[in-house]
C-alpha cells in the first residue's frame, strides 16, 4: 500500500513545486501582466511535465494571479488602477482588524523593532527609491501582524499582499507625497499601540492608513505599472 501512495505523493510534490516556481516568477516580474502561460513552453522552460503545471495554473487562477481569456488561454492577470484601489480597500479592513488584535501582543521590544523599520523608511526618503521603500513598508506592517493570533487572517493578509505586489510593484512610484505621510501615520499607529489605546481606535486608524493610499492612487488617475 505504501508503494502505491508514492506516485501520488510525487505528483503532489511536482504540482506544489510548479506552483511555487510559477508564482515566484509572476511576483518577481519574470512573467509580467499579460504573459501567456503556454503549457508546452512552460514545460520546456521548467523541465516539468504539463500535468503538474496545469494544476499549478489552476491554483494561481484561484489566487487571482492568472486569468483565462477566451481565444487566448491562460495568462498572467492584467490589472488596472480601479482593481488596485478595490484591493487596497479590502486589505484596509483586514489590516485594521489584524493590527488591533495584534496590539496587545506588541511588547515594548516589538514596538521598538517596528519603530526601527519606520526610521529606515524615513532615511529612505532622502534618496527616494520606490521599490526599496515599498519593501520596507511591507516589512513594517508584517512586523506588527506577524504576531496576529488569528492564523487564518494571517494567511489572508499574506495572500492579499502578494497579489498587490503583483498588481502594483510600487504605489509610491505614482504618489511619492504619500510616502512621507505614510511614515508619520506609522508612528501614530505605534504610539496608539504603545499607549494601550482601545482596539476600535487602533483598527480605525490602521484601516484609514491603507484607505489613504487607495485615495491617493485614485486622485492621480493612473494605471500601475509592474516593471
Amino acid at each position: 500500500m505504501s508503494a502505491a501512495k508514492k506516485p501520488a505523493k510525487a505528483k503532489e510534490s511536482k504540482a506544489e513545486l510548479s506552483y511555487e516556481l510559477l508564482r515566484s516568477r509572476i511576483l518577481d516580474g519574470t512573467y509580467g501582466p499579460g504573459y501567456r502561460l503556454v503549457m508546452d513552453q512552460l514545460a520546456r522552460e521548467t523541465g516539468v511535465s504539463t500535468i503538474p503545471l496545469r494544476e499549478a495554473v489552476r491554483r494561481l487562477q484561484s489566487d487571482g494571479l492568472v486569468e483565462v481569456v477566451r481565444n487566448i488561454g491562460a495568462r498572467v492577470a492584467v490589472f488596472d488602477s480601479t482593481q488596485v484601489e478595490h484591493s487596497l480597500h479590502v486589505l484596509a479592513r483586514l489590516e485594521g482588524y489584524a493590527t488591533a488584535i495584534s496590539a496587545p501582543l506588541m511588547t515594548p521590544e516589538r514596538i521598538e523593532a517596528s519603530r526601527e523599520i519606520n526610521a529606515r523608511m524615513v532615511e529612505a526618503l532622502e534618496e527616494f527609491d520606490p521599490a526599496s521603500f515599498t519593501a520596507l513598508n511591507r516589512k513594517f506592517h508584517f512586523s506588527i501582524y506577524q504576531h496576529c493570533p488569528d492564523e487564518h487572517l494571517s494567511v489572508l493578509l499574506e495572500s492579499e499582499w502578494a497579489r498587490l505586489d503583483h498588481m502594483r510593484r510600487s504605489t509610491f512610484t505614482y504618489v511619492p507625497g504619500r510616502a512621507r505621510r505614510s511614515v508619520v501615520e506609522h508612528d501614530h499607529m505605534l504610539d496608539l499601540i504603545a499607549a494601550g489605546a482601545e482596539p476600535a481606535e487602533i483598527e480605525r486608524v490602521a484601516c484609514a492608513h491603507k484607505i489613504a493610499t487607495a485615495d491617493a492612487l485614485h486622485n492621480v488617475h493612473v494605471t500601475p505599472r509592474t516593471a
